[in-house]
């Protein structure tokens, strides 16, 4: 099957280049405070990142003095964007759809991903590859649009008829599968899974579950940008944080 690329369409890319998250890097991040808690010592570790984007986590585990750091991602457009930014040549980013690439068993000490595996078909086999990949008690952290978010296509409120936000619908949450929703210029195609299904697929390849976040935005963002307490009102991300047992 084709593997989704909307970042190599340039209107799509230019669009998100103009996001928060793309402009400030992880500090626009709203569930970063929350992912950086759930991080390993990454000090003197090999570490590898699925679906790196600009490459905002593989500097900043450089930044923590990892030793090497491997970004993977199936956009051109992103990885050209990441090489620019990055000056550093114990970080390498290699194209490739996550699904496909391949590394020698037990190659790193910690793999993470930010908000990438609802675009994969398969999380279980996903699972499967990185407890591979791992060294015994190797850390996998991970962010997802929360399962809430992503269970019906809209992806939205409901609305009042004066265009208030009444709440946030939740339906068909049990239907896993293909969801094909709006998001900046265009529809992409995502995945809904349930929460079990991550934790299950996680259990089933190895792992021990550390620790699980529904992040809220950080206090400070919340005080400087007004407009995120709505962010509070309902689960927009999942963080696992998981060791090969």
């Amino acid at each position: 099957m084709m593997k989704q690329n909307k970042y190599d369409d340039n209107d799509f890319f230019s669009a998100y280049t103009s996001m928060p998250r793309s402009v400030k890097g992880l500090e626009g991040a709203g569930e970063w405070h929350a992912f950086q808690r759930l991080l390993p010592n990454l000090q003197n570790k090999q570490v590898l990142d699925l679906g790196c984007g600009l490459g905002w986590h593989c500097r900043y585990a450089r930044e923590q003095l990892a030793r090497s750091v491997t970004g993977v991602d199936l956009s051109s457009n992103m990885l050209q964007m990441a090489r620019e930014m990055t000056d550093d040549s114990s970080i390498t980013y290699i194209q490739s759809a996550m699904e496909d690439v391949a590394f020698p068993d037990r190659a790193f000490d910690v793999v993470i991903s930010s908000l990438a595996f609802h675009y994969v078909a398969s999380f279980e086999r996903i699972s499967e590859k990185v407890c591979r990949y791992l060294k015994e008690g190797g850390n996998f952290v991970f962010s997802v649009e929360h399962p809430m978010y992503t269970a019906r296509n809209e992806q939205d409120w409901h609305y009042d008829e004066q265009g208030n936000r009444l709440h946030w619908p939740v339906d068909r949450y049990q239907a896993e599968g293909l969801r094909d929703t709006p998001f900046l210029t265009a529809h992409v195609t995502k995945y809904h899974r349930t929460m079990s299904t991550y934790i299950n697929s996680l259990i089933r390849a190895g792992f021990r579950i550390d620790a699980i976040e529904e992040p809220m935005p950080s206090v400070e963002m919340l005080s400087k940008l007004p407009e995120m307490k709505d962010e509070c009102r309902r689960p927009m991300f999942l963080i696992i944080s998981a060791r090969k047992s």
